[in-house]
């Protein structure tokens, strides 16, 4: 066994991940640009709240369906081409959301851009886990969350530079345009970058086995494993595969208990519950929040990237134990710590009394520099404890959980959950922000940080160290 392990070409491995990440990465940008660009988009399509809000949560639609079909689609033609066909949504969305002049016209595009961060969500991390050694799935997997967390900070520090250089978002830059429409444009390098370096990677070598291309994936895995291992993991894949049917949705059925499998609604719980902690609140209207509580746009913009330098320090430290100390007790240590900070940002909030702000003509929430401060450490030690747990855990645990079989629609499933999730705390947010108050929206994400701890203790498995093909024997314990 160990000489087998010393055979993995890990430079090859890594060199692949990265390439895969990329997708995680423009996952991230495309998340975290509209942060800065909600008033110039309010301003140029004279949207407020629900309109706001759904400008910003359209991506989302595109994202739920395209995490929906691209497992299936990619059980038909591949993981490779499906990231493919998502990098050119992404340049095709970056461009047409700058360029937009109607709030129809950016919602169609930002659908567009939904579609591949939905397939790339889903995809990327199964590529991951089936071209990855048992040994570093984890910490290969969690360099999804890596590369989100990277795409948020490099979106807020774009927006901040943009901003900064032409004194706001809503100020033209270069030949006239808006800055917030350059914010968008940006994305156009990262994306052709993904999809020239997507040419250059292997298909995963589980799924052409599936597809009887035994000799292709002996040579892909050969190339990661050693010649060997290659010619041996061919045949467990071959075995294991031989053993099931074409995969269909009623696979995710349990004949036997008369209800859906029991893995499907933990991957249901994990992705839904990833959502409903509020994070996405922080990454969509970072700015909006700390605007409204008093900070001017600059320190807005500002406080974003400071959230995001945490956020990579966050998963940068999950990468370091997920592989030791296992997903179960990071998930843990992430709903306990995520419930005490958000109940401190909620009491923070709660002090506060509304006034109107004599520069802009909007009610701000008027907090002590006390209560302002500590709603600032809070909300940042919630971000890195996300990022530390949650935010990479799960994609890890969905990437890597479901058996072979299933993988493709489980994965379709739970991506659909996550995103539909998404959907609701980013479109309800502004809605909430306007007539309830801040205090009441984030009440109902420590809510959803509390029950979180219990579907961990009570639902959730361990399969750290575990081959794909032995871990449904976790779930069936």
């Amino acid at each position: 066994m160990l000489k087998t392990e010393e055979q993995v070409n890990k430079l090859y491995v890594i060199g692949i991940t990265l390439v895969a990440t990329l997708g995680g990465f423009l996952f991230g940008f495309d998340s975290g640009v509209i942060n800065g660009t909600v008033k110039g988009l309010e301003i140029a399509f004279d949207a407020q709240n629900i309109g706001s809000g759904f400008n910003v949560a359209s991506m989302l639609l595109g994202c739920a369906v395209g995490a929906f079909f691209a497992g299936k689609l990619a059980d038909l033609y591949g993981r490779r081409s499906m990231l493919i066909i998502a990098s050119i949504l992404f340049i095709v969305s970056a461009w047409g959301s700058g360029i937009s002049t109607s709030s129809i016209e950016f919602i169609i595009y930002r659908i567009l851009g939904g579609l591949g961060v939905g397939a790339a969500s889903v995809m990327a991390p199964a590529y991951i886990s089936e071209i990855a050694p048992a040994k570093y799935r984890g910490a290969l997997a969690t360099t999804q969350q890596i590369a989100i967390i990277a795409g948020l900070f490099f979106s807020f520090l774009s927006n901040y530079k943009l901003a900064d250089l032409s004194g706001s978002a809503l100020n033209p830059l270069w030949w006239e345009y808006e800055t917030w429409r350059w914010m968008f444009w940006i994305e156009l390098i990262p994306a052709t970058i993904f999809f020239v370096s997507l040419l250059f990677i292997p298909e995963s070598p589980r799924y052409l086995v599936a597809k009887s291309h035994k000799e292709k994936a002996q040579k892909v895995l050969s190339k990661l494993y050693g010649s060997i291992t290659g010619e041996r993991k061919v045949q467990e894949i071959d075995d294991s595969i031989s053993k099931d049917h074409k995969p269909r949705f009623s696979d995710l059925y349990d004949k036997t208990l008369g209800r859906i499998k029991p893995i499907v609604w933990v991957g249901i719980g994990l992705a839904a519950f990833q959502q409903f902690v509020g994070i996405n609140v922080v990454f969509y209207y970072g700015a909006v929040l700390w605007q409204a509580v008093g900070f001017d746009e600059g320190d807005s913009l500002l406080i974003n990237v400071i959230s995001g330098a945490l956020s990579i320090a966050g998963v940068v430290l999950s990468l370091f134990l997920v592989d030791k100390i296992g997903r179960k007790p990071i998930l843990m240590i992430g709903s306990i710590g995520m419930s005490i900070t958000l109940a401190l940002v909620v009491y923070a909030f709660s002090t506060g009394t509304m006034e109107l702000n004599a520069a802009t003509g909007q009610e701000t929430l008027d907090l002590s520099d006390s209560m302002g401060m500590l709603a600032l450490i809070a909300a940042n030690a919630y971000v890195m404890l996300f990022n530390f747990s949650w935010g990479p855990v799960m994609w890890v645990m969905l990437g890597e959980m479901f058996p072979n079989q299933i993988r493709g629609l489980g994965l379709a499933v739970a991506g659909l959950s996550q995103w539909v999730a998404n959907f609701a705390v980013t479109l309800t947010f502004p809605m909430l922000l306007g007539s309830m108050g801040l205090a009441f929206a984030y009440s109902l994400y420590t809510l959803g940080a509390i029950l979180s701890v219990y579907f961990v203790y009570k639902y959730v498995y361990e399969t750290k160290g575990l081959e794909l093909e032995e871990i449904d024997k976790a779930w069936k314990k």
